[in-house]
């Protein structure tokens, strides 16, 4: 009965900055509300970068960003962020994009990583969420960085040693080349024991039905 017991892993590919990464893990937290097997699930987030170049303009809004990037108008861009917040908000989440910060997410990735050495990465992940979509902080600023992981009882000088330097930059690359090599194109995208995958942010029925089928293969597995 080994294998039933042990822990089943969830891998969630996701980009701090991707408004669907914040929703689908709300919808994904909802969907483990309800499981019964929940203490029996290890969640890992692995970074992913939907726009690697992006340069950090903390004088830029948001829309003005996505007009940019996309070719819109501002007021296309101002649009389409208004329906997502609406989107977020049925799932619990405000979301207050006209401060939103344009904030390249490499070193908000390496926060996470850091966090994760220290058992707190799924609160890291909230908390960096929380901070560019609700409170309008730039995610790329190393003050902000470190009172985040502050808050969650890392030390502050731990974390600005850092962030000053290099480390965790492999491990981010790392999740980013694994992504690349297991087909994933856009995220939200999480990968269950191994074995399925569910992309974007699915309503929470589709978690739980994807939990219900890993757990019963693995039931099956060990009565075999």
């Amino acid at each position: 009965m080994k294998e039933a017991s042990s822990s089943l892993k969830v891998e969630i590919w996701s980009d701090v900055m991707c408004p669907f990464c914040y929703m689908g893990k709300r919808k994904f937290e909802n969907a483990l509300a309800e499981f019964p097997h929940a203490d029996q699930i290890t969640i890992e987030w692995k970074s992913f970068q939907l726009s690697p170049d992006m340069k950090t303009q903390p004088e830029k809004s948001i829309h003005q960003f996505l007009a940019e990037h996309k070719g819109f108008s501002v007021e296309q861009a101002r649009g389409m962020n208004n329906q997502v917040s609406a989107a977020a908000a049925k799932v619990g989440l405000e979301y207050n994009l006209d401060k939103a910060i344009p904030a390249n997410s490499f070193n908000a990735h390496r926060l996470s990583h850091l966090a994760k050495q220290h058992g707190l990465q799924n609160e890291a992940e909230e908390k960096i969420f929380a901070a560019y979509f609700t409170d309008g902080k730039n995610i790329d600023d190393i003050p902000t960085l470190i009172s985040i992981g502050n808050d969650l009882g890392m030390d502050a000088t731990e974390i600005k040693t850092v962030l000053e330097s290099n480390q965790f930059a492999d491990e981010v690359d790392k999740d980013i080349d694994e992504a690349r090599q297991i087909g994933v194109r856009g995220v939200p995208f999480f990968v269950f024991d191994r074995k399925y995958a569910v992309s974007g942010a699915q309503e929470s029925e589709v978690f739980t039905q994807t939990l219900e089928r890993v757990f019963e293969e693995r039931k099956t597995k060990a009565d075999a």
